[in-house]
């Protein structure tokens, strides 16, 4: 089972805005399991299981602020903008 909610800075229910000039809340929360392991959600959906090194790491970073662990969960569920977004609009399949 799960033995402890990990919240990262002063995290609140996901609503979109800025948290404290931190950065956005972008809906990720994790939780460390009893053997160690990391599970990130996002708004309450699994979303990432981290084990060894890699949970270690993930911790390490998310423990530095708000806005860091937010950005280091896209990052590895590999939810986040790639940049493409203003472009990919203008194509003729994704115009309505």
């Amino acid at each position: 089972m799960l033995a402890f909610l990990g919240t990262v800075g002063n995290m609140k229910p996901s609503t979109g805005t800025l948290q404290d000039e931190e950065g956005p809340d972008l809906g990720f929360t994790y939780r460390v399991r009893k053997s160690g392991d990391i599970e990130i959600r996002r708004r309450g959906r699994l979303a990432a299981i981290l084990c060894g090194t890699a949970a270690a790491d993930f911790l390490a970073e998310a423990e530095s602020g708000f806005a860091a662990g937010q950005q280091a969960m896209a990052r590895l569920t590999g939810n986040y903008k790639h940049g493409n977004e203003r472009v990919a609009r203008q194509h003729p399949r994704n115009r309505r």
